[in-house]
C-alpha cells in the first residue's frame, strides 16, 4: 500500500539530499560489485576507542544504578569533568550546574539549538563551506539563511567585510567553526576577539563548533571562543568526543557557555529525549581525564598522515596546503572538473572515496575533502590507484 496522500512536512521537502547518505548508497553499490573501497570520505576515525574508556564503560554498564533514566541535564559528575577539562585546557571557568550540558553528539545539539532559538524567517548567518549541521539545523527551523563566503585567499577565515550591514543588523544567530571542517583552516585569536565584538555590537547569538580542538599540530593551540572576555554573554561552544577519542559511534558531546542559552536548549531537549545513557557519561569522563600523552600520540598519528598524503599527492601535481589542525585535507579539483563529478570519478575509477566540497554548501564547489582516517599504507595505495588510473591534477580521464 502506498501513501501518496501523505506528504512530509515542508521543512523536510526543503532540504536537499544529504550527501553523506548518498555516498553511503554509492559505497554499498560498489562493495556489492566486489570493489575494495578506500573510504576517505567521512570523518569517522579509524581504530578502537582507548582501552581505559571501554573498560570504564563495561564497569558502568554492569552497575545497575546506571540502568534507569539519566538526569535530563546529565550527571553531575560528567558536567564537573567537562568544566574541569575546560579550565585545564583553556583557563575558562564554568559553572557545572548551569553552563555545561551533555549531548548525544554535537550534531544533535547543533541542530536542536536551532530549533530552540530560531523562528521561521529569522536571519541566520552561516559560512560556506561549512559543516552541514550548521546550515541544515537552521533550515529545518525555517531560518532565512544568509551565507558568508569563505575564500582561499583569506585562508578560509571569515572576512567581516563580506557580511553586509543589512545582514548584520537583521541576524539573530551566527554559526562558525575553527579549526574548520571542511577546510582545515584555523583562525588567530584576534579573529575571535573581532567575532565577539561583532556579536555584541549587533546582538547576535554566536554558536561556535570546537569539534577539532585537540587535533592540532606542531605546537599550535586552537582558541576557545570562551577565552575571549565578554564571549560568554552572547555565545555557546560545542564539543565532541567523536574525533579525538575515537568515539564517533558512542554519540557523546557537550555544549558550554551562556547559562540562559543552555537552559533554552535543555528545555527543548527535555521534551525530546532523556539524555545520554549514564554508563556512557562515565566512559566519557574517563576519556576527558586521559593523560596528555594519549592526545600527543593522536596528534602525531594525524600529523604523519597529513604530511605523507600531501607529499604523495604532490607527485601527481596537486599542491596541498597542510592544515595546522583537523583530520582533513581540503584539495582543489582538477581544472574544469566539478566537485561531485570528481568525487564520483574517483569512486568509480579507483575505489577511493572522498567527499565533494558541495556537501558543505555552494562555497565548497571546486574542492574535495579527504579524511586522514586510514594509515599511511592505505593512503599510499589510494595514491597508487590514482596514478594507475592516470588521475593527475592536470590530466584526468573522461568522466564515467
Amino acid at each position: 500500500m502506498t501513501l501518496d496522500w501523505l506528504k512530509p512536512a515542508e521543512r523536510l521537502s526543503a532540504l536537499p539530499p544529504y550527501v553523506f547518505a548518498r555516498l553511503d548508497e554509492l559505497k554499498a553499490n560498489a562493495r556489492a560489485q566486489g570493489i575494495d573501497l578506500i573510504d576517505l570520505g567521512m570523518g569517522n576515525p579509524g581504530g578502537p576507542t582507548p582501552a581505559p574508556v571501554v573498560e570504564a564503560a563495561i564497569a558502568a554498564i554492569s552497575d545497575e544504578s546506571n540502568h534507569g533514566y539519566p538526569p535530563f541535564e546529565g550527571t553531575a559528575s560528567f558536567r564537573t569533568t567537562i568544566t574541569n577539562w575546560y579550565h585545564r585546557r583553556y583557563g575558562v571557568t564554568l559553572d557545572p550546574k548551569s553552563e555545561a550540558l551533555p549531548l548525544m553528539g554535537s550534531k544533535e545539539g547543533l541542530g536542536h539549538i536551532a530549533m530552540a532559538y530560531i523562528d521561521p524567517g529569522d536571519v541566520v548567518l552561516v559560512p560556506t563551506p561549512s559543516y552541514p549541521a550548521h546550515f541544515r539545523g537552521p533550515a529545518i527551523a525555517g531560518a532565512d539563511i544568509r551565507t558568508i563566503p569563505l575564500k582561499a585567499e583569506n585562508n578560509w577565515v571569515i572576512d567581516f567585510d563580506d557580511i553586509s550591514a543589512a545582514d548584520a543588523k537583521a541576524a539573530k544567530v551566527l554559526y562558525f567553526n575553527y579549526p574548520n571542517n571542511p577546510t582545515g583552516a584555523v583562525a588567530p585569536r584576534d579573529f575571535f576577539e573581532k567575532m565577539v565584538e561583532f556579536g555584541r555590537r549587533h546582538q547576535i547569538l554566536l554558536i561556535h563548533d570546537l569539534c577539532y580542538a585537540e587535533l592540532a599540530f606542531e605546537g599550535y593551540q586552537p582558541t576557545s571562543l570562551l577565552e575571549i572576555p565578554g564571549a560568554k554573554d552572547i555565545s555557546v561552544e560545542f564539543h565532541t568526543l567523536s574525533k579525538t577519542y575515537n568515539m564517533a559511534g558512542w554519540r557523546v558531546g557537550f555544549v558550554v557557555g551562556n547559562r540562559h542559552i543552555i537552559q533554552g536548549l535543555r528545555t527543548l531537549k527535555t521534551n525530546l529525549d532523556y539524555g545520554i545513557f549514564s554508563a556512557l557519561q562515565t566512559a566519557a569522563e574517563t576519556a576527558l581525564n586521559l593523560p596528555d600523552q594519549y592526545l600527543e600520540d593522536v596528534q602525531q598519528r594525524y600529523l604523519e598522515r597529513r604530511d605523507f598524503l600531501a607529499k604523495e599527492l604532490g607527485t601527481l601535481g596537486w599542491e596541498v596546503v597542510k592544515p595546522k589542525a583537523t583530520m582533513y585535507l581540503w584539495v582543489s579539483c582538477p581544472p574544469g572538473v566539478g566537485a561531485s563529478d570528481f568525487a564520483l570519478l574517483l569512486l568509480q575509477k579507483t575505489g577511493v572515496v572522498v567527499t565533494p566540497g558541495t556537501a558543505f554548501g555552494e562555497g565548497g564547489e571546486g574542492y574535495v575533502r579527504i579524511s586522514l582516517i586510514e594509515g599511511c599504507d592505505r593512503l599510499k595505495e589510494a595514491v597508487d590507484r590514482l596514478r594507475q588510473a592516470n588521475i593527475r591534477y592536470r590530466q584526468v580521464p573522461a568522466s564515467v
